[in-house]
C-alpha cells in the first residue's frame, strides 16, 4: 500500500488548505523546571502519561492541584531580554503536576484563529499583538478572528504577511482588544531527542487541548504547499491533530521550540499517529519580524532537484533550464560531495545548507563528474513562487528549483 503523506493540521476544510513566538511578558515572564532525582517509575506508568490527552473544556480543568508562582530572576532573560520566571521543583511532585504548572504560565498566550474556511491555532509573541501561526492556516485571509480563551467573544486580527516556503505566518491584533501573554522562543538548536515537550492546541473544533511527549528526531525535511522543502523540522510523538497547526510545541521550560504544522497519517482518515512536525523556533525567529513588518521572506535557490544515490554526496536528478545552476554549469548526474568546503553526505544536507543562504550569495560545488572531480560556482537565486513555475520556466523539465525528488512529506 502506497505511504500517504503527512496532512496539515488544519480543523473544518476539507481539502487541508489551512490552520505564532512568544517573548515573554516582563510581568509574566518564562517558566523553567528541573526534574528531582527520583528513582525511575515503571516505563508503562509512565508512557500512559505520555499518551494521556487533557483536554481543556472549561477555564480550569488543568488548573487543579496548586500552581506554584516561581521567583523571577533578575540576572535571568530570554533571548528578547525579558526576564524569566522558573518553576521550582518540589520533591514528591509528579510529571502530571509540572505539566499543569507549565501549562498554567503558557496557556493564556495561545489562540484560536478563525477564518472562512475554518480554523487553526497561534500564539502570541509579543506586546504589540504579534500573533504567529501557520501560512495554510491563514492562506487567501486578509481579516481572521481571534478567541484567546474557550468563550465566543473573538477580537479583529489582520493578516500582515505570510511565507509559503516557511509555512510561517503573522497576524496582529490591537494590543487593546485582549490580554496579551507572549511566549518566549527557545533556540531549536539546543533541542535534543528525548526531550519532553507540550503541544497546545485547538483540534478537531474543540476548546483548549494539552498534550505530552517527547522529541523523537530532529532535522526532518517536510515540503510546504509551494513543493518546496522545509528544513531542520522537529519530529514529536506529542498528539496533535487536525487544528492543531499553529500552535506552539513548548519545552519543559515553558518555550516555544517549534510550531506544530503537518501530521504523518497512515491512511486517508488523517488520525494522529504519533508522527508530528514543527517548524523550528529558529526559523519562526527569522521570518516572523519581517512578516509582521509586511516585509516579503527572499529564500535562496538553487535551480535543480536532487536524489541519493549509492554513495555518499547529493545526487543531481534534474537542472531547471536557466536556472542559477545552469548557469553554473552544474549538469543532471553530477553528485555534489561538498558546498564551499563543507561535506555533503545527502541530498537533505545540501538543501538545509542553502535554506540558510541568501539570494546572490555566490557558493562553490565540489561535485564528481563521470569518476572525476570538478569545481562549479552558482550565484545562488531567488525561489519562484512555487515549484510549478521553476518547473514552467523551465520548459517543463521537472526541475524543482532546490527540493528533493525524494522526500515524501508534502502538505496535500
Amino acid at each position: 500500500m502506497p505511504k500517504q503523506p503527512p496532512r496539515s493540521l488544519w480543523t473544518d476544510r476539507e481539502d487541508d488548505a489551512h490552520e505564532r513566538w512568544l517573548t515573554p511578558d516582563p510581568e509574566a515572564p518564562t517558566t523553567a523546571y528541573q526534574r528531582d532525582p527520583r528513582p525511575m517509575r515503571p516505563a508503562k506508568k509512565k508512557r500512559v502519561w505520555r499518551r494521556r490527552v487533557l483536554a481543556v473544556l472549561g477555564v480550569a480543568a488543568l488548573a487543579g492541584g496548586g500552581v506554584l508562582v516561581g521567583q523571577q530572576l533578575g540576572d535571568k532573560t530570554d533571548v528578547a531580554g525579558n526576564p524569566q520566571i522558573t518553576i521550582p521543583v518540589v520533591k514528591g511532585k509528579t510529571e502530571e503536576t509540572r505539566a499543569n504548572e507549565i501549562y498554567s504560565q503558557v496557556k493564556n498566550g495561545v489562540v484560536q484563529i478563525k477564518t472562512s474556511d475554518g480554523s487553526g491555532t497561534g500564539f502570541v509573541i509579543d506586546k504589540n499583538g504579534t500573533i504567529v501561526t501557520n501560512a495554510h492556516v491563514v492562506s487567501g485571509s486578509t481579516n481572521v478572528k481571534v478567541y484567546f480563551d474557550d468563550s465566543n467573544d473573538g477580537v479583529d486580527g489582520t493578516v500582515t504577511g505570510t511565507d509559503v516556503s516557511s509555512d510561517l505566518a503573522s497576524v496582529k491584533v490591537d494590543p487593546k482588544d485582549a490580554k496579551l501573554v507572549p511566549l518566549a522562543l527557545a533556540d531549536s538548536d539546543d533541542v535534543n531527542p528525548g526531550d519532553e515537550v507540550l503541544a497546545i492546541g485547538y483540534p478537531l473544533g474543540l476548546d483548549r487541548t494539552l498534550t505530552e511527549g517527547i522529541v523523537s528526531g530532529l532535522g526532518r525535511q517536510i515540503q510546504a504547499q509551494n513543493g518546496f522543502s522545509i528544513d531542520k523540522v522537529i519530529q514529536t510523538d506529542a498528539s496533535i491533530n487536525p487544528g492543531n497547526s499553529g500552535g506552539p510545541l513548548i519545552d519543559s521550560r515553558g518555550r516555544v521550540i517549534g510550531v506544530n504544522s503537518q501530521i504523518a497519517t497512515s491512511s486517508a482518515a488523517g488520525g494522529n499517529t504519533g508522527i508530528g512536525f514543527a517548524i523550528p523556533s529558529n526559523t519562526v525567529r527569522a521570518v516572523i519580524p519581517k512578516l509582521a513588518a509586511g516585509q516579503t521572506v527572499k529564500h535562496a535557490y538553487l535551480g535543480v532537484s536532487l536524489t541519493n544515490g549509492n554513495n555518499p554526496g547529493a545526487e543531481v536528478a534534474d537542472v531547471t533550464a536557466g536556472g542559477p545552476s545552469d548557469k553554473g554549469g552544474l549538469r543532471s548526474g553530477d553528485v555534489v560531495k561538498a558546498i564551499d568546503g563543507t561535506k555533503v553526505e545527502t541530498s537533505d544536507e545540501l538543501i538545509s545548507t542553502i535554506a540558510q543562504m541568501a539570494p546572490g550569495q555566490t557558493v562553490e560545488l565540489s561535485v564528481e563528474r563521470g569518476g572525476s572531480d570538478e569545481k562549479v560556482k552558482v550565484t545562488l537565486g531567488e525561489r519562484p513562487n512555487n515549484v510549478a513555475s521553476a518547473q514552467q520556466s523551465s520548459g517543463g523539465s521537472g526541475g524543482s528549483g532546490g527540493g528533493s525528488g525524494t522526500n515524501p512529506f508534502q502538505i496535500p
